[in-house]
């Protein structure tokens, strides 16, 4: 294996004492982005303009706890025997993205209920930007040089250093041995859901299609590439924890398609009731002033 260059710096920039690294630049680079196109979109079909920001408000710091917590409720045999403060130490690595989504759905839910709009339509509008995100996000896992998968072969290395750039190929090198790029494979495989996602919204699917189709994707690459990583977190020591949940959000997503397709009416497209409301007052005005002029 040739490509023995030093790795990226793991850090952006230090200020004094304080170190900013590229997995939070990253990180916030793609979380920005999301929110900005979810927040388009949301003012395109009409909802009140600073709803997605509200709901990202609470949305985010919720999603970063529960990440945590699910990593930490996996993985407790690293901390039941150490520091307490452990637990918290985000800094350190440890946090799960299918935690973060359970978060995000849950908050999504309470947050509908309380500002009375459609959790449903919120998820869609989401959904494209969520995934956006984490292909983006990806990258930070490139940087700090973890969720790779296993040694790769003296010949899938020739085929990799035919297509890769060595910018990867170094990075991926580690100690003299390079891994599967994991987050690459997963990088692209969102990039691809987020315009599949695009496409489908413009066919106007029954509302929640657009999420639901997010989740069956997502978990089906997740399920794959999650087979090739070396980091993965375990249900009892028998099954990979992400593959699980993969699983089951595919059987669940499938089934609530299934059901909505048969007992709902609205479409991704259709106004929010408020704004119908609105509408037709604003018709009755238009109609009343006609017949008085």
């Amino acid at each position: 294996m040739l490509h023995t260059a030093a790795p990226i710096d793991r850090v952006f920039i230090e200020i004094g004492p304080i170190s900013i690294y590229w997995y939070g630049i990253i990180i916030a680079f793609g979380a920005i982005l999301a929110i900005y196109l979810a927040s388009k979109e949301a003012d395109r079909l009409g909802l009140t303009k600073d709803l997605m920001l509200d709901f990202v408000m609470f949305a985010v710091p919720i999603a970063i706890i529960f990440a945590r917590i699910y990593y930490v409720f996996f993985e407790f045999d690293q901390y039941v025997n150490g520091p307490w403060w452990k637990v918290f130490a985000i800094w350190e690595g440890g946090i799960a993205i299918h935690g973060a989504v359970i978060g995000g759905v849950l908050t999504a839910i309470v947050f509908a209920r309380v500002r009375k709009v459609s959790f449903w339509q919120i998820a869609d509008i989401v959904a494209p930007s969520l995934i956006l995100g984490q292909a983006i996000g990806r990258w930070g896992n490139f940087v700090n040089q973890e969720a790779h998968g296993g040694p790769i072969s003296q010949a899938t290395y020739e085929s990799f250093h035919q297509y890769l750039p060595d910018f990867i190929m170094n990075q991926m090198t580690i100690n003299g041995v390079m891994y599967h790029p994991t987050f690459l494979y997963e990088s692209v495989w969102n990039i691809l859901i987020f315009v599949g996602l695009l496409l489908l919204r413009k066919y106007n699917p029954v509302r929640g299609e657009v999420f639901l189709t997010y989740a069956i994707t997502y978990s089906i690459g997740r399920f794959f590439i999650e087979g090739l990583r070396t980091d993965s977190l375990y249900m009892f020591d028998i099954i990979r924890t992400a593959q699980f949940i993969s699983i089951l959000t595919i059987i669940v997503s499938i089934v609530f398609i299934i059901y909505r397709r048969k007992t709902v009416s609205e479409r991704y497209l259709d106004a929010p009731p408020k704004n119908k409301k609105k509408n037709k007052k604003q018709i009755r005005k238009r109609k009343n002033k006609v017949q008085h002029d």
